[in-house]
């Protein structure tokens, strides 16, 4: 299993819970991501967003793409992800400036490709937020100019959306043939993306039934798609780490609570305008990502089982949230890595 985790962008994951001591800064992402880089996890996902999800669109919020090449330039070790959202970007440029921030991290550079969902946002920023199939259909054009100027010298597209003529870019990206793709979908028409294009996926927090079908019905399409395997099976998950399962519930609701709706903005067009396979509740959006269904939460024992089930259906990267995040990714990778470890070599004996 592969330990990365979200950055801490928004100054919290938790929509019910005020002031979570994380300021949205590139001071304490840094700290953040440097911390982390030393214990031991492998990825950060900078999520794009340009209003406020969590805290509520009048708070602040960091970019992705500009803090994702400053932190690849303070950073030795550990992968930068970072999402691309096809309705705001013209795709040769990104390809440039993907390419551009896989030299300063000398190859540490990924994308995480999201067709978008919020209307809200997209009005407020220009984003051509069109129906759902067609979003899907801009973000295929998007991957195909992404990898053709990537991989060839001298490359052009004509498509609905995109049309770019004898386009030269170099450097190329120093990973090759191209910088690994991420996406999430649970649509059909995102499945198909993923399956077709993508070389990685990621999905939001499910119980280990639910990934398990999931991962299996991807592997599918792959192979249908004559596609190699996925390089990485990742999912988002919120982290409850405590001394006693008590302790740790007790924490559970307190985050999951809902009193303030000021950081539900989002939520309406989240589960409107996305084709989801599972309703979400209020107290699921709680927290980012249905982070808490993954049940990673109680002793640092029990998450560790928790962790070998996912990693059983095939799991292979968890991204973690937490609150708050430099103290809690610090116990997380003292108490629970190690445990995993632990428990994966005696099953091993056994």
């Amino acid at each position: 299993m592969k330990y990365g985790f979200w950055l801490p962008i928004f100054g919290g994951w938790l929509r019910n819970v005020k002031e979570e001591n994380m300021p949205p800064t590139f001071e304490y992402a840094k700290k953040v991501i440097q911390s982390a880089e030393e214990w031991g996890y492998d990825t950060t996902l900078i999520a794009e967003l340009y209003l406020n999800d969590i805290k509520g669109t009048d708070k602040d919020s960091l970019e992705a793409w500009s803090t994702a090449a400053a932190l690849a330039a303070v950073t030795e070790k550990i992968e930068i992800m970072t999402a691309v959202r096809p309705i705001y970007h013209n795709p040769a440029v990104t390809a440039k400036m993907a390419a551009n921030i896989d030299h300063i991290s000398n190859g540490r550079f990924t994308l995480n490709i999201v067709s978008g969902w919020w209307v809200e946002e997209a009005k407020q920023y220009g984003g051509d937020f069109t129906e759902h199939d067609e979003r899907y259909d801009r973000t295929e054009e998007f991957i195909e100019i992404l990898k053709g100027l990537w991989t060839e010298d001298t490359f052009s597209y004509d498509g609905k959306f995109y049309q770019i003529e004898n386009t030269k870019l170099s450097p190329k990206p120093v990973q090759r043939p191209n910088p690994i793709l991420y996406a999430g979908g649970e649509s059909e028409k995102g499945k198909q993306i993923i399956s077709s294009l993508c070389d990685a996926y990621v999905i939001h927090g499910h119980t280990v039934e639910e990934a398990k079908v999931k991962i299996t019905d991807m592997k599918k399409r792959r192979e249908e798609a004559g596609r190699e395997p996925l390089a990485t099976i990742g999912m988002a998950a919120y982290v409850i780490c405590r001394d006693t399962e008590e302790e740790a519930q007790e924490e559970l609701k307190r985050i999951t609570t809902v009193k303030d709706l000021s950081g539900y903005a989002g939520f309406k067009d989240f589960t409107s305008k996305s084709e989801l396979e599972q309703q979400i509740q209020l107290q699921d959006y709680s927290v980012s990502n249905r982070g808490i269904r993954p049940n990673l939460v109680g002793t640092p024992e029990q998450i560790a089982k928790q962790i070998l089930a996912f990693e059983e259906v095939g799991v292979d990267l968890l991204l973690l949230q937490c609150s708050p995040q430099l103290e809690e990714l610090e116990r997380f990778s003292k108490q629970v890595m190690p445990k995993v470890e632990e428990l994966r070599s005696a099953l091993t004996k056994n």
